[in-house]
């Protein structure tokens, strides 16, 4: 029988989680389809923006947000693959390696879907940060991974079209299936 401590933190977790979900942007919603805009001020609410696309993200869970994600149309991304929230402003990406690697990739706005995509395993990220100070660093693996899907986002990208024709036909079906079914409408864990 789990304690009441227990019972009590579960609930306080699911509460959290689900009103993290209210706030993702899902598959269907123009918004994920539009390219983002530069950031141009790096002022407090750019900060508070990035606070809050980080709890999101870890609320929901998830271990990348980008700010289409949420409704804010700016090239912002965060992430979180090593216990250490990360925050990407502008970011452009080059050099990717020849190697590339096929994966299944979640997303917190195509919920309780997995498609195989191809990616490099690494990649040159520059941008800013919170301050407005250059990055530019090589990442790789799930890092580099990471932030190509969060990229992606912030060009009107889903994973949807970066899949083969047959898993993203899969995964329309599974999204009607659960439209259909009132089955999960928010996002599950994903990317």
């Amino acid at each position: 029988m789990p304690r009441q401590a227990d019972t009590k933190d579960e609930a306080q977790l699911a509460a959290r989680r689900e009103e993290a979900r209210r706030h993702i942007r899902v598959v269907g919603d123009p918004v994920l389809r539009e390219r983002a805009r530069e950031v141009t001020a790096f002022d407090r609410d750019l900060a508070k923006l990035a606070r809050r696309m980080v709890r999101v993200m870890h609320d929901a869970p998830g271990i990348g947000l980008a700010a289409p994600q949420v409704g804010v149309l700016r090239r912002l991304i965060v992430y979180d693959v090593s216990d250490d929230p990360r925050v990407v402003v502008n970011p452009v990406l080059s050099e990717p390696s020849a190697e590339t690697e096929v994966m299944e990739e979640g997303c917190l706005s195509v919920p309780g879907v997995t498609v195989p995509v191809e990616r490099p395993v690494a990649v040159r990220v520059q941008g800013a940060d919170l301050e407005g100070r250059p990055l530019d660093f090589r990442a790789e693996g799930l890092e580099a991974r990471v932030i190509q899907h969060e990229v992606d986002h912030l060009d009107g990208v889903l994973i949807l079209e970066r899949t083969t024709r047959s898993a993203r036909a899969a995964a329309l079906r599974q999204l009607r299936e659960q439209e259909e079914g009132g089955g999960p409408r928010g996002p599950g864990g994903g990317l």
